[in-house]
């Protein structure tokens, strides 16, 4: 018998497990993970942009933990010596249309707490010299990492701490009973006192199995992105990104320096007919079927057809996405950019249509689930951890008085 099981080696399930040790420092913690190695999934495939939380609803999950999680995640690097750097962001307005919008984002940085900064063409062009655009927001706090090796730190200090991390463990069952849940993978039984669920994009299916019905299903976006080749690099100083779409949910194409020097631009957002949709020909029919008979799935659809036709398109057209990145770096052109590897975004997907804005968790009784945590959720991995806790010292003590 386990303390806690926790299911989903990325960042986040990660970062749950050193909050546990720290909290309850004689608990046994397992993790629990599908794949041969960790941080396998939106974890080790996104951008690395440490975010400052300028997007999101004031007083939400989003706003508060990437505030945090921004300052946390930094002191975390710099306690274990993982590179990463603050190199700040802006956010451009490339014609007259996007300058409500670009206004309404800055308001709404300041609401968040943050240090922004409402920047002129000319303050902009200092900034960055090849961008395109007619004002900006300068957010100083955004940052970038590796955020796999933040993981491996993680996990290096869990099994420092006595828990285990067992990889290759793919769930097959799960059993909540009264004081224990018993979880089943293809190699071994794991009984424990209190379940995690940080599964991304197999969490929905881990609340169901656990006896959860929860009003959504995850749904898989594959971000697909470009190198910018060596030669072009100068182009991009450090994280630029347009002004988001309000008629779409995500924050379009943008152009981002790695930790290791290289600059990407991406991503699109595609619809995967696989939850690990990370090729054009990634299929599942098992996947496909879920996601074709969901009601939500065609409801969101008839919402965003225009906007998704065209995100599909630009897929299979280099040229076409060479034409939107060109709205912020004019200068971009076909061959100075290569293929690089895709990201799926398990975002979350209501039975209306609509599209989980907010991290989601829910709570059982010996168990807690981690239901939606896309972007920005590697940033505020830490603050996610601690907010868990939290909430099983909170079921703790209701059982408790039961």
């Amino acid at each position: 018998m386990t303390d806690f099981i926790i299911i989903g080696g990325g960042i986040v399930g990660l970062s749950v497990g050193k909050a546990l040790i720290e909290q309850f420092p004689n608990a046994k913690i397992v993790v629990l993970e599908k794949e041969r190695e960790l941080a396998s999934h939106q974890t080790g495939n996104n951008s690395g942009v440490i975010h400052s939380g300028i997007y999101y609803t004031p007083g939400s999950y989003k706003a508060k933990f990437a505030k945090a999680g921004n300052e946390s995640m930094k002191r975390f690097c710099e306690m274990h010596g993982i590179d990463y750097e603050e190199c700040g962001k802006v956010i451009v307005a490339t014609n007259e249309n996007e300058l409500p919008n670009l206004h309404k984002l800055y308001e709404r940085g300041l609401q968040n707490g943050l240090d922004v900064q409402l920047l002129k063409k000319e303050e902009l062009l200092e900034k960055e010299p090849h961008v395109n655009g007619l004002e900006g927001i300068y957010v100083p706090s955004a940052g970038i990492v590796d955020y796999k090796q933040v993981s491996f730190k993680l996990a290096e200090l869990i099994r420092e701490n006595n828990g285990e991390i067992h990889t290759n463990e793919e769930v097959k069952a799960i059993d909540e009973r009264s004081g224990e849940v018993v979880v089943e993978t293809g190699n071994k039984t794991y009984r424990g006192k209190f379940l995690i669920n940080c599964a991304g994009l197999q969490s929905d299916r881990i609340a169901r199995m656990a006896g959860y019905q929860i009003d959504m299903k995850i749904f898989p976006f594959r971000g697909e992105y470009y190198y910018i080749n060596e030669n072009k690099r100068h182009l991009v100083k450090n994280l630029i990104y347009p002004v988001p779409n309000p008629e779409f949910p995500f924050l379009g194409v943008h152009f981002t320096r790695t930790i290791y020097g290289e600059v990407d631009v991406g991503p699109n957002a595609v619809p995967g007919f696989k939850r690990e949709a990370y090729t054009k020909t990634s299929f599942d029919f098992k996947d496909f079927l879920e996601i074709s008979t969901f009601p939500g799935f065609w409801k969101l659809g008839m919402k965003y057809y225009k906007v998704g036709i065209e995100e599909i398109v630009r897929s299979f057209s280099k040229k076409l996405f060479v034409k939107n990145a060109q709205q912020l770096i004019p200068e971009i052109t076909e061959d100075d950019l290569t293929p690089a590897p895709a990201g799926v975004r398990a975002q979350a997907l209501k039975n209306d249509g609509t599209l989980v804005d907010d991290f989601y968790i829910v709570n059982g009784k010996n168990s807690i689930h981690v239901c939606n945590a896309p972007s920005p959720a590697a940033t505020a991995s830490l603050e996610i951890g601690k907010e868990i806790v939290n909430k099983i010292t909170d079921i703790k003590e209701n059982n408790k008085a039961i």
